[in-house]
């Protein structure tokens, strides 16, 4: 049976896209070392990053925009770019074990799994992929707005954020729905 690990990364941070990724593992191809991406370091996820993409026989990532996030929530923007990370897979999958409790719509079986990137190989992949795919995005965004600090808090609501905020304002690349942001002053 051909299962495909699904898991998204960036919910919670004030700026930037949600990503999630789906992966098919090859079991005669095995990838050591995965686990949960945010028990691995950023050096580690870019070298999983490679050997997962390399070794896998399918993998897809795929993200929902700020102006998604803001106009279904957060939550319904991160089934939204998991549904559509395994649409962009290269084959159907015969099952889909999504981390977490609740189900996107995929159009095969879907298996929920709370903490099921720190137990299964297949969601932890889709952890690494979709996490190293959006840290890039704000790395990305830092180039065009250094202002806020993008590249180390990834856009998380830390104090160094907050304070960035507080004295350039927000801008297009913040989620509008997300209470620090509507409280801020726009750019």
């Amino acid at each position: 049976m051909r299962v495909c690990g699904v898991d998204e990364a960036g919910r919670g941070p004030l700026a930037g896209p949600v990503y999630a990724a789906a992966v098919v593992l090859d079991p005669g191809r095995r990838i050591r070392g995965l686990r949960d991406s945010k028990l691995l370091t950023a050096e580690r996820r870019e070298a999983l990053l490679e050997i997962i993409q390399r070794k896998a026989a399918a993998w897809s990532i795929a993200f929902a925009t700020v102006e998604e996030i803001d106009r279904l929530n957060i939550l319904q923007a991160s089934l939204l770019a998991m549904q559509r990370a395994v649409a962009g897979l290269q084959f159907v999958p015969d099952e889909a074990w999504v981390d977490g409790n609740q189900p996107p719509t995929l159009g095969v079986p879907v298996r929920t799994i709370v903490s099921g990137d720190k137990l299964h190989p297949c969601i932890s992949a889709a952890s690494i992929l979709a996490k190293t795919a959006r840290d890039a995005e704000m790395v990305r965004l830092h180039a065009i707005y250094p202002q806020y600090g993008l590249d180390r808090h990834k856009g998380y609501c830390t104090v160094e954020h907050l304070a960035a905020i507080k004295v350039h304002g927000v801008c297009e690349i913040y989620r509008q729905s997300f209470l620090p942001v509507r409280l801020a002053r726009r750019c």
